[in-house]
């Protein structure tokens, strides 16, 4: 029987590889079949994930996307690719009347800017196959405001419309592009909130699935996108919440 969630034979781009979901996309991938080019900027949990990688010829690269020449030298070193995760990205929290021109750069530079122009030296070098999928890993907060949250927000909502133009742009060529929304996803980024475990308890039982993400949640969709399955899906931005539509917490 043909199993259209399969990725054998597929080259597959993540970024921001070295934890998280970008590390549970990265191993599930793999799993699947499909050999992985992971990147990120932190060598050792970089190396820490590509010993996790099932199957052989995976290839990792250290680089800050940030850096116009540590772009092209990954896009020059790696294979053709069927399939790009955008996955990499910053968060921070400060209030509107606090912003300074630096705490834009912080947040918009990892988060829009470098995502598009790696996109764009991909297109320009034919680093990506005819048929090939690329996803986006945007957020909730992009379409629900939280105190604190302008910045990043904003360039969650930024990457959805840019995606949106790059699946018409790649239309012509059955290339499709599709952005995720997860609302709040257990990683690094909760332990490092300073909040305690009974706190993270309380406000996870307010999703009607009464948890927060997991990793591999986001990795289940991440797949389904890539694969063959969704071959007739383009320009989407899927809500992944436990049902809480509402709810960023």
């Amino acid at each position: 029987m043909n199993n259209p969630y399969i990725l054998t034979s597929k080259i597959i781009l993540v970024t921001g590889a070295s934890s998280g979901i970008g590390r549970a996309i990265s191993i599930l991938c793999s799993e699947m079949g499909a050999s992985l080019v992971i990147t990120g900027r932190n060598k050792l949990a970089l190396q820490e994930t590509f010993s996790m990688l099932k199957g052989d010829h995976h290839k990792m690269f250290i680089a800050d996307l940030t850096n116009e020449k540590e772009r092209i030298r990954l896009v020059d070193e790696m294979d053709v690719l069927d399939g790009i995760v955008h996955n990499a990205g910053v968060g921070n929290r400060i209030l509107c009347k606090d912003i300074l021109e630096s705490d834009i750069d912080k947040i918009i530079l990892p988060n829009v800017k470098a995502p598009i122009l790696l996109q764009s030296i991909l297109l320009q070098k034919k680093k990506i196959n005819k048929a090939a999928s690329i996803v986006f890993i945007s957020s909730r907060s992009a379409s629900l405001p939280s105190i604190g949250n302008a910045i990043y927000s904003s360039s969650k909502g930024a990457i959805i419309s840019y995606a949106k133009c790059l699946g018409l742009e790649l239309a012509p060529r059955k290339i499709r592009v599709n952005s995720i929304c997860p609302a709040v996803v257990n990683t690094d980024f909760i332990a490092k909130s300073g909040m305690d475990i009974e706190d993270i308890e309380k406000l996870q039982k307010k999703y009607p699935l009464k948890r927060y993400g997991e990793p591999k949640d986001i990795a289940n969709l991440v797949v389904y996108l890539l694969s063959d399955a969704s071959s007739w899906m383009t320009g989407s931005c899927i809500d992944i919440t436990g049902g809480g539509e509402g709810i960023l917490v």
